[in-house]
């Protein structure tokens, strides 16, 4: 069976007033469920409340745009109040309580990356919210509540069956949420666009890796992730996960062209991409990137927690590495040939500016 890599758009699964919840379903892009691999996003108007929830898998949350308050509770922990902005990313282990809210006139909106090798479907996130038509205490009966909570079953009832919005409502105006602190944000946020640059090549592209050094949090989630960006018309070297570890790619701004060859030197995917599409490279799969005038970002992961990468072009790429005599016999060519390509991109770089 040939697998169909070719770049999605996600699917509004719900949503009201206060915003909408999209994800990406295996049905549509079968690479998600083949990766294990659950893939969602968040659009908050203002005053939206994504109410406290849970999932079965770990991921990691990227703002994609606007600004607003992220609430996480990690298991036997206090609550951390954050504020959020566009660039920030965000590591969600397995048992971590969040919710999201925005005040602000522009939208906020929140990418999902994350692993489903535990969860109950393959490709997709399953949350389990606190509360509202859909909450947890709504299947148990106000007797098991009442105990648990130590309450009369009159104010159980209204507790759990006052909120009847699901997974997103639209607060009040002049509701007051909790103000977040400065401090929260050490060790649970890094904003991307801030952050030290990992890769800086003038006029070609720039990267950022999420690691443990600079976001402890990563080394529970259990993989890695990324933010790239290229300038108008430079080229992402053509290059490989050699670690069996899988590309998950969401495009973030701008756009641009894409091609991914597979075993027997097959084009499995060419295409052309543009903000807000996801694919995924398989593994060992080669793939490389051309950005179009208005350049290209893109936000990642890589499904194991430190990726290692082969690039095919460079001075650090495997043909430097390769004696002259192999290369001429297996590309069966001449020393002139050899010699000419051999001396070609002898800079580390993995972004190629266009050629002047």
């Amino acid at each position: 069976m040939e697998l169909d890599l070719t770049p999605k758009l996600p699917k509004q699964v719900y949503g009201g007033d206060g915003g909408s919840y999209f994800a990406w379903c295996p049905e549509d892009l079968p690479m998600l469920k083949e990766g294990n691999i659950g893939a969602a996003k968040l659009a908050l108007e203002q005053h939206g409340f994504a109410v406290p929830r849970y999932s079965d898998s770990p991921k990691v949350a990227y703002v994609l745009q606007g600004s607003g308050t992220a609430g996480i509770v990690l298991p036997e922990k206090e609550e951390k109040v954050i504020a959020i902005k566009e660039g920030d990313s965000i590591a969600l282990p397995f048992g971590v309580v969040t919710w999201w809210f925005n005040s602000q006139e522009t939208d906020l909106v929140i990418l999902f990356l994350g692993e489903t090798h535990k969860a109950h479907k393959r490709g997709q996130f399953t949350d389990f919210y606190l509360t509202g038509s859909n909450g947890i205490f709504t299947g148990f009966t106000p007797e098991f509540v009442g105990r648990a909570w130590d309450l009369d079953e009159g104010t159980v009832k209204k507790l759990v069956g006052s909120q009847t919005g699901k997974g997103i409502v639209k607060l009040d105006a002049g509701f007051k949420m909790p103000m977040p602190k400065s401090e929260d944000r050490e060790g649970f946020v890094l904003n991307c666009l801030e952050a030290p640059l990992d890769v800086d090549i003038k006029d070609g592209g720039r990267v950022v890796v999420l690691n443990t050094k600079n976001l402890p949090l990563v080394g529970e989630v259990g993989f890695g992730a990324d933010l790239v960006r290229i300038d108008a018309h430079s080229m992402c070297s053509p290059g490989f996960s050699c670690d069996s570890a899988l590309q998950v790619t969401y495009i973030v701004a701008g756009s641009g062209r894409v091609q991914v060859v597979g075993a027997d030197g097959k084009r499995v995917l060419e295409t052309h991409i543009k903000a807000g599409s996801l694919f995924i490279v398989p593994r060992f799969f080669v793939v490389s990137k051309i950005a179009d005038p208005e350049g290209m970002s893109w936000f990642s992961i890589v499904t194991t927690p430190d990726p290692i990468f082969t690039h095919l072009a460079g001075r650090t790429s495997v043909w430097k590495a390769l004696s002259p005599e192999v290369l001429q016999a297996a590309f069966k060519v001449d020393p002139e040939v050899e010699e000419s390509f051999r001396s070609k991109r002898s800079s580390d770089a993995i972004f190629f500016p266009p050629s002047n």
